[in-house]
């Protein structure tokens, strides 16, 4: 069947499913209606089979089983699927609450402020009439009191006229459409922050509520409100976990208590205190976060007093900072009240799904069930097997886990909500909660935890089988999907409150182990010089030390006291033999000069006439 047939069909059973009910009197919403139709389908014991496409016999016998489990009041297993829906629907995480609460306002401002950006006022009256729309805006942002209460329209006007007076509306038109919605919001911030110190200082904060105090005294009460009700809650399950421990060892029983439907009751309670506990944690973090930010609103408030004090002109440097952030501090405050307000409806809506109780156990009843049984608290069962732990040794190939040796032991996702999986299995569905102490059994990538020792021996024998077990049960009781966190056998059964959790299923353990190291001090022989210096004045000092040892002398003495009391030394540097050469002798062979000189004596003439010769030989003849 193409799938655009296959969810035409789906939509016209839901249909016809929900007219069949309001025609008996019973309004059931299109959530709920689709939810017990697959559970109906999962059932085996209707006997639909999933991969056969629906015949008309098919459908009819489908609406039929849903018109009854859904007119059957009576039944807690409906009333756990209706608070399962209803959880679903109205549900969502701290931060997806805030997120959408500020979607949602902004879209509710949306008109008021297209009114301002968009408009093109010229003419004095246009303009007057312009700036009452922005006092109006910043009022409606804020939240702090109604635009149509004329002290508070005046006291809004005279803190806005402080930062933006009407001179500076003719600026304010000429700039874009995107500057125009970030001043308004600015404007809304500075506003708001002067009406909240003029508040603090007696001197307005007309229509402004208290809310610091306000959350001071509705968190406490809240709180106070669910922990009596979990406990009631938690006292209700310890008795029908009393009871079904006794139905095991007596099979008798079983026959007798069949009609109470007394595990489908356990499972209500304990979805419903899985709820609790939802919200009273989302309590828990409100609390802490108004303690802190009541903290800042006084540091702020202070600091803002110390800058103002007496003076009369101050720079809008220092003191706009200090205003936008009295701003941001209330509008968390709005946000936490709001919060708080949600989780409170959402705790006084759930009680209506546990109406079926006192119908079906009467104070007469559970006292006659409740006789010769010990009634044990969760902890209580916990402690009596703290001592039972899982022995590694007999595991060589499964790996198991212990609070000593994980690091983020806390932060696991365990399996089946923490409960036992083989008490679930092996006793017809009885849900006890794991002492994970006993130890954690990791097995394809998923933590399972037991009740006893035995428990988790006998489950690591065959862990498929077991897993397979609590699957079947799970088709029967569809209520157990959300209760046990079995989304991942059953895809498209999801709710959306554990849509937001899928990242847990990637938390892997951190194991730790003693372990140590060892490793030599200096496994290369150093290399350091400690003769080395780097410094040339150093090394000149030095130089200049060493230079006027050489001229210097050591003198001792004696006195008649220290007289052969001990020996003194001193060290010099000793004579030494030195000598130095400047001359030597050396010989050179030149040729001896031979000059003769003829006519010395004269002759015939009178005049004389010589004659000079050289006989002298050459130097490279010699």
């Amino acid at each position: 069947m193409p799938l655009t047939q296959a969810e035409s069909v789906i939509k016209n059973i839901i249909r016809e499913i929900g007219q069949e009910c309001a025609a008996h009197g019973e309004i059931v919403s299109e959530t709920l209606v689709a939810f017990m139709v697959k559970a109906v389908v999962l059932d085996p014991s209707n006997g639909f089979n999933m991969d056969r496409t629906l015949m008309k016999s098919d459908v009819q016998k489908l609406v039929k089983l849903c018109v009854a489990r859904l007119l059957d009041n009576k039944n807690p297993s409906l009333d756990t699927i209706k608070m399962q829906v209803y959880f679903d629907m109205n549900y969502t995480s701290r931060e997806e609450f805030l997120e959408e609460h500020h979607r949602v306002l902004e879209s509710r401002l949306g008109s008021v402020s297209r009114e301002i950006t968009d408009n093109r006022a010229c003419a004095r009256e246009e303009l007057e009439s312009l700036y009452r729309k922005i006092v109006s805006y910043v009022l409606l942002r804020s939240g702090l009191g109604s635009p149509t209460d004329i002290k508070i329209v005046r006291e809004a006007t005279a803190a806005l006229q402080s930062v933006f007076p009407h001179s500076e509306l003719g600026t304010f038109l000429t700039l874009t459409k995107k500057d125009k919605e970030r001043q308004l919001k600015e404007l809304t911030m500075i506003v708001t922050g002067i009406r909240l110190f003029n508040r603090d200082c007696g001197k307005g904060g007309e229509g402004i509520d208290d809310l610091p105090a306000i959350l001071h005294e509705a968190i406490p009460a809240t709180t106070q409100h669910i922990d009596s009700q979990l406990q009631i809650a938690q006292d209700q399950v310890y008795r029908y976990t009393a009871i079904l421990e006794k139905v095991t060892k007596n099979p008798l029983m079983s026959k007798e208590l069949e009609p109470y439907m007394l595990k489908e009751a356990l499972y209500n309670v304990r979805q419903y205190e899985v709820f609790l506990q939802i919200i009273l944690s989302d309590i828990i973090t409100c609390a802490q976060e108004v303690e802190i930010m009541i903290k800042q609103l006084g540091a702020q408030l202070e600091l803002l007093k110390s800058t103002v004090k007496s003076r009369t002109a101050i720079p809008t440097s220092q003191v706009f900072p200090i205003f936008i952030s009295l701003a941001s501090l209330w509008t968390s405050f709005q946000d936490e009240t709001v919060l708080i307000s949600v989780l409170s409806s959402l705790t006084s809506h759930l009680e209506p799904f546990l109406g079926a109780h006192e119908l079906l156990f009467p104070d007469r009843i559970m006292q006659s069930l409740l006789d010769d049984v010990t009634v044990k608290t969760d902890v209580c069962r916990i402690k009596e097997h703290m001592e039972d732990r899982v022995r590694l040794t007999d595991f060589k190939k499964l790996e198991w886990l212990f609070p000593e040796t994980t690091a983020n032991f806390e932060k696991l996702l365990i399996q089946y909500r923490g409960f036992c999986g083989y008490t679930f299995a092996t006793t017809d569905g009885l849900l006890l909660p794991g002492n994970p102490t006993i130890g954690i059994l990791k097995y394809k990538e998923k933590y399972y935890t037991f009740n006893t020792r035995e428990a988790a021996y006998s489950f690591a024998e065959n862990p498929e089988y077991y897993i397979g077990l609590i699957k079947e049960k799970a088709k029967k009781n569809a209520e157990l999907i959300q209760l046990l966190e079995l989304h991942q056998q059953f895809e498209t059964l999801v709710p959306y409150s554990q849509v937001r959790d899928v990242d847990k299923h990637y938390i892997k353990p951190i194991t730790k182990c003693e372990s140590s190291t060892q490793t030599d001090t200096h496994i290369l022989p150093p290399t350091i010089v400690r003769a080395y210096e780097w410094n040339e004045w150093e090394l000149r000092r030095k130089a200049i030390k060493l230079a006027n040892l050489r001229q210097k002398i050591t003198h001792s003495v004696q006195t008649d006291l220290s007289h052969m009391r001990r020996e003194n030394c001193s060290q010099v540097y000793p004579l030494k033999d030195a000598s130095t050469q400047s001359n030597r002798e050396g010989s050179t062979g030149v040729p001896k000069p031979q000059i003769y000189i003829a006519g010395l004596r004269g002759g015939r003439s009178k005049t004389t006439h010589a004659v000079k010769v050289n006989l002298t030989r050459a130097v490279d003849e010699t």
